[in-house]
């Protein structure tokens, strides 16, 4: 229990110490849609990657956060699906919790958990009994260290105007759900901007929200006075019905409108964008295209990113399934860089699905890789594979990532599940990669990290270290001196490559191994000096017995337990390589 709350507490500065707005800091989900009793937890980030296979339950986790936000209206309610096996367990209903970090005391002193930096934690969490009805909301009473029925902020739609306000955007959304969303992401903005404007500068508060409050005002007043008229209403036109229908009876339901915003906008509710030539017809969102949705949805999103609409606005989280689905390869990098840079007005934070590398950008300090993937008896679970701060990644380590992404887009695949090795350059993963094709059943889940350079291989293997079991290294061995007969860089690099031992977290996790002098020497007897990359891939296809030597070179690198290839060293200290 002790652990568990260690865990709740932990403080996450995802945003500027100075910004006063609250942020989402952890969602924990039991018993919804495809995920079970085993609670799956998601550590927010400004940038938070979901990344599985299909079907892992990645989507059911953005449509958490949307379904709790949504409380108060038809959205918030579940239906017999969203419940465990599509039926009612009394043992396992659907049952989420939300932490958010906030900065005032404006919950109650009840409610919050102090966090360094003068930040608050406040947990809700919601509890479904039944299909098509509100849920049971609850706070954590920290006073009473227990769950309470009464609750933070009051009723749902005071509450949620103190969260961040979600932004859905499925994959496969019918062109109407995105034209709707497109407009909506422009309209709050709109709607933020009001919350600024004050007849008086000296009033508390702006004329929007006086507004709000004398529509709330006067729905309290309308239901009071309608009262009996309605019960009157209702009693007469039961008298008639139970004639037909003996024993049953109506009731009209004059609630009033909990959500105040659906009640009174300053905008038609059917806002839109028009889109089409120049001094020509322009049409709807709807009507276009896939593609120009998505640009123009880009094209939102990267104007957000970019305004600064000032304190005190309402946050924002943006929930969106593979963001890469109609996106040419190289408006990937460019989308990729407008959802990177969204969070850096301090007022947004994004949660993602992907099935694509390129949208994973390890050389940014905001960004939170989680795995989603199915266990045993195919329970949905969730691991955090990588966060900044964990990583301790230096200036050079930025650096060296930034040049990979660069150079391989797809460098970032282990993030996705497999037996990792790191080698040096293009001639070992050209090698590799054409074993791994040639006995795919045997290596199919095998990930050859390509380092570029030896000075960036522990770069990498930070990050590895987050979250893999055991991976190996392989690199050259190279010369202590030149031809020259100079002091060889390239062999001072090994010292750099055994700090790794010293990383956190590496002790039996890392194997080092290295081909003497080098790669094609150790394995074909001889180095080419130009095309070498080609050169294997020649010699590989052409010569069984080269092809051989590269396959137990792999399952080595692999399993230690296979024979060491000749040529080849495991070692620990730079004086084993000298042998």
């Amino acid at each position: 229990m002790a652990k568990q709350k260690a865990a709740v507490l932990e403080a996450v500065s995802l945003t500027a110490p100075d910004s006063p707005r609250p942020r989402l800091h952890k969602l924990i989900i039991k018993n919804f849609r495809s995920i079970g009793s085993e609670p799956v937890e998601i550590e927010l980030d400004d940038i938070v990657v979901l990344v599985g296979a299909n079907n892992a339950g990645k989507s059911s986790i953005l449509k958490a956060y949307e379904t709790v936000m949504s409380h108060g209206s038809n959205d918030g309610k579940l239906n017999i699906q969203d419940f465990p096996s599509g039926m009612v367990d009394v043992e396992r209903l659907p049952n989420i919790e939300l932490q958010t970090i906030v900065f005032d005391k404006a919950p109650g002193d009840r409610w919050l958990g102090l966090l360094p930096n003068n930040e608050y934690l406040v947990r809700e969490q919601w509890t479904w009994e039944n299909p098509g009805k509100d849920p049971i909301r609850q706070g954590w009473d920290v006073q009473k260290g227990s769950w309470d029925k009464q609750v933070p902020w009051g009723a749902p739609n005071i509450a949620n105007s103190k969260r961040p306000r979600p932004h859905r955007i499925d994959a496969f959304a019918s062109p109407d759900d995105q034209a709707t969303e497109i407009s909506k992401l422009i309209t709050s903005l709109l709607k933020d901007k009001l919350t600024k404007i004050k007849s008086d500068p000296e009033q508390e508060k702006s004329d929007y929200e006086l507004v709000i409050e004398k529509i709330r005002d006067l729905q309290t007043k309308a239901v009071a006075a309608t009262d009996k008229e309605v019960k009157v209403i209702e009693a007469e036109i039961s008298k008639y019905l139970d004639k037909l229908f003996p024993n049953h009876h109506v009731m009209f339901d004059a609630k009033p409108e909990l959500d105040i915003e659906k009640a009174y906008t300053p905008f038609k509710a059917t806002t839109d964008l028009l889109m089409g030539p120049k001094d020509g017809y322009l049409s709807g969102i709807a009507n276009q295209g896939s593609g120009a949705r998505r640009t123009l949805l880009w094209a939102a999103l990267k104007y957000l990113s970019e305004v600064n609409d000032g304190e005190g606005t309402r946050p924002h989280v943006l929930l969106m399934d593979e963001p890469e689905i109609c996106l040419h390869p190289s408006a990937i990098r460019e989308a990729r860089a407008v959802l990177y840079d969204l969070p850096q007005s301090g007022n947004w934070q994004v949660m993602i699905t992907s099935h694509s590398p390129i949208f994973i950008d390890l050389s940014r300090d905001n960004t939170t890789i989680v795995r989603v993937f199915r266990g045993e008896n195919e329970n949905v679970k969730s691991t955090t594979l990588f966060r900044p701060e964990r990583a301790r990644l230096d200036s050079d380590d930025k650096k060296n990532l930034k040049m990979l992404n660069i150079c391989d887009p797809y460098l970032n695949e282990f993030f996705f599940g497999g037996r990792q090795v790191i080698v040096e350059g293009d001639t070992e993963y050209t090698a590799f990669s054409i074993i791994r094709d040639m006995y795919i059943d045997e290596y199919k889940d095998v990930q050859i990290i390509r380092a570029r350079g030896k000075g960036i291989i522990p770069s990498v293997a930070k990050v590895l270290l987050q979250f893999s079991k055991q991976f190996t290294i392989l690199h050259d061995t190279d010369s202590p001196e030149t031809a020259k007969g100079k002091a060889n860089p390239a062999w001072g690099m090994n010292k750099t490559i055994q700090s790794v031992f010293d990383l956190e977290n590496a002790k039996g996790k890392v194997r080092l191994v290295a081909c003497k002098t080098c790669f094609e020497t150790a394995l074909f007897g001889s180095e080419e000096k130009d095309e070498k990359p080609y050169r294997a891939f020649v010699k590989i296809q052409n010569d069984p017995e080269a092809a051989n030597k590269v396959k137990a070179l792999l399952d080595f690198l692999l399993d230690p337990g296979k024979p060491k290839p000749e040529n080849c060293i495991e070692w620990k200290k730079v004086e084993d390589l000298v042998a």
